[in-house]
């Protein structure tokens, strides 16, 4: 490739309402877009650094202003660590590919064209009642995630299924229980038709989960972020969360997909708070998968222009006015 002009910019989204998790809670989503320019071509693409992982708006910009005058995406992987600068960038360069080709990105990665899928629709923590009145406002989506997390989840969690008697309910810890409150909670979770539940450990100590009954699936988010960790999931996990700001953009995601898939696990792709710039190249991840959570344009006051698509067949793939 050519020398590319790069320009990073900070977007701020109002939220529709306030939303917690076990971690702390927000009013709204602090994105980077990165814009590409290589002649009459342009590309772009967003991504929403995480504390989590050790990363700030600035500290993100400044990886993604240090790159070289001249790369192309095979070089992404040995200029910048998976995760989200990584990210923007490469799904920018996708975009920016797809549109000097005159052809949609999944052509260009030689994937099936996408169609809609069904997407989570998640519910923030707070006091039992709200949660219900939560639930029982969203009880016409067929999947809700539950943000739980503490000691004393369980009314939160009846609350919830009295809400919606009829969704499909996935449950997400954020690694905020013990392995004592998990093996606790698992039977209820069984007999609550939960159908999945997300990284009730931290990363670092879930090696307990090796040796507890999992009656009901669990996946891996904070311990999975490229394939260099699929190895150290085994016999813990039943299912890996793929998050484009943790594997570091489009190509690795696919690249995970597959080798989660060929390792055995079942596929979850999720999302941090972003608009649908941000969804847009996790659609093409979500084509078939076991659990599908690209909500976050959904939890926004406001979103991009040609927005994605979300109706009662889920969330569609972006028209090339968005993305791709």
């Amino acid at each position: 490739m050519g020398c590319v002009k790069i320009s990073v910019e900070r977007d701020v989204f109002r939220l529709a309402q306030v939303f917690t998790i076990s971690r702390g809670s927000r009013s709204e989503a602090r994105v980077l877009t990165v814009r590409l320019r290589d002649g009459d071509a342009r590309g772009w693409g967003e991504c929403v650094p995480y504390a989590r992982y050790g990363e700030t708006l600035d500290s993100v910009a400044a990886q993604i202003e240090g790159l070289p005058e001249r790369f192309d995406r095979a070089d992404l992987a040995g200029l910048l660590p998976a995760g989200a600068a990584r990210n923007a960038v490469d799904c920018a360069l996708w975009d920016l590919e797809a549109k000097r080709a005159g052809r949609r990105v999944w052509e260009l990665a030689g994937l099936d064209a996408p169609g809609p899928e069904i997407t989570a629709y998640t519910l923030s923590l707070d006091t039992p009642g709200a949660m219900r009145a939560q639930a029982a406002k969203n009880a016409h989506r067929p999947l809700l995630k539950i943000k739980l997390g503490t000691p004393d989840d369980m009314p939160r969690l009846e609350a919830v299924r009295e809400g919606a008697p009829d969704a499909r309910i996935i449950v997400d810890a954020n690694e905020g229980w013990s392995a004592d409150v998990y093996a606790d909670l698992a039977p209820h979770l069984l007999r609550l038709g939960v159908a999945l539940v997300e990284q009730p450990l931290p990363a670092g100590e879930d090696d307990a989960l090796a040796g507890i009954a999992r009656p009901v699936p669990v996946c891996a988010d904070e311990s999975c972020h490229d394939r260099a960790g699929l190895s150290d999931l085994k016999g813990k996990y039943d299912v890996v969360n793929i998050k484009l700001d943790k594997t570091g953009g489009l190509t690795e995601a696919l690249a995970l997909r597959d080798a989660a898939r060929a390792q055995g696990f079942d596929v979850m792709v999720g999302c941090m708070v972003g608009s649908s710039l941000a969804m847009a190249p996790a659609v093409l991840v979500a084509q078939g998968a076991l659990v599908t959570d690209l909500d976050g344009p959904l939890l926004l006051a406001e979103d991009r222009e040609n927005a994605l698509t979300f109706d009662e067949n889920g969330v569609h793939p972006p028209d090339a006015a968005l993305w791709g």
